[in-house]
Parts: structure tokens; sequence; C-alpha cells
């Protein structure tokens, strides 16, 4: 395995367990289903980080599962925005210290609120980006939840 990831040395510091996952990648973002084909999880536990920017400036992370589609009207609702548009790609590095295909919710550079898609809570564990292409976290939610003090809420579309 290659070197650990800030997301991996943060769950580290919190005590939190977790497995790691790699996939060929090439260096480019390989969509999730894909993703969590090559690692042998089921889609509906696989989740990917989408960046947002409320109206009011405000950056938030949403946690969804890698086949669904963000509504962006609810993911609005869950932070208390009028509306939220996606961060374009170019923008999410200088947000999170993260390039797209390899967002993690642990460890952004600068912390944000984030929201997992409710599904999460039903499941063990869920994978999640470790902060680089090519790897994959599996950890307990209750615990991602609580390390980012993140909320659950419908998400999808």
């Amino acid at each position: 395995m290659s070197a650990k990831t800030n997301a991996m040395r943060i769950l580290e510091q919190h005590g939190i367990p977790y497995a790691v996952f790699t996939y060929p990648h090439h260096n480019e973002p390989v969509d999730g289903v894909s993703v969590a084909g090559l690692i042998g999880e089921a889609p509906e536990k696989v989740f990917k980080t989408l960046i947002a920017r409320g109206g009011s400036g405000g950056v938030y992370a949403f946690v969804i599962p890698v086949s669904g589609e963000l509504n962006l009207k609810k993911a609005a609702r869950a932070v208390g925005e009028k509306a939220v548009g996606m961060v374009p790609a170019r923008d999410i590095f200088g947000l999170t210290g993260y390039v797209r295909g390899g967002c993690s919710p642990v460890g952004m550079k600068k912390p944000c609120p984030v929201v997992f898609h409710e599904s999460a809570a039903d499941f063990p564990a869920v994978t999640v980006s470790a902060g680089r292409i090519g790897l994959q976290i599996k950890a307990a939610p209750r615990d991602l939840l609580t390390l980012l003090d993140a909320k659950v809420s419908d998400l999808l579309l």
C-alpha cells in the first residue's frame, strides 16, 4: 500500500478502526459504481463526497451512495440554505485539499459541515474515499458521523 493519507492518519489519531481498499485508476477519477465493483463492495455501501456552496457562501460536503444523485433542494434544506450549487471540479482542491475523484469527508484542509445520506446509518460499515484516487477506507458510519460531527438527511433525487 502507498503512504497513508491525511484521512487515514486522522482515523488512527481518534482510534477509529478502518480497512483500506485499493483499485486501479491510472491517476484519473473512476466512477463510483465502478469503484464499488473493483473493491468488491455493494454500490449502496460505497459513498462519494460532493462539495457544494450555499447562497450564503458556505461550503458543504454531501456524502451519498455512489449510484445516487444529489437532490440540491434537499441538500440545501439539510444545511439551512435557500439553495446550494455544486462547486466546479477545478475549485475542489483549493477548498478541500483533495482532487476530484479522491475527495474524502475526513481530513479536508478547510473543515466544513458534512451531511451523509440517511442510508449510511443502515450499514455496519460504509466505504468512502481515503483522500487519494485509488484508495478507499471502510469504517463504521457511527464513527465517521461522530468524528465529523456530521448530520444525516435524505439527500437523493
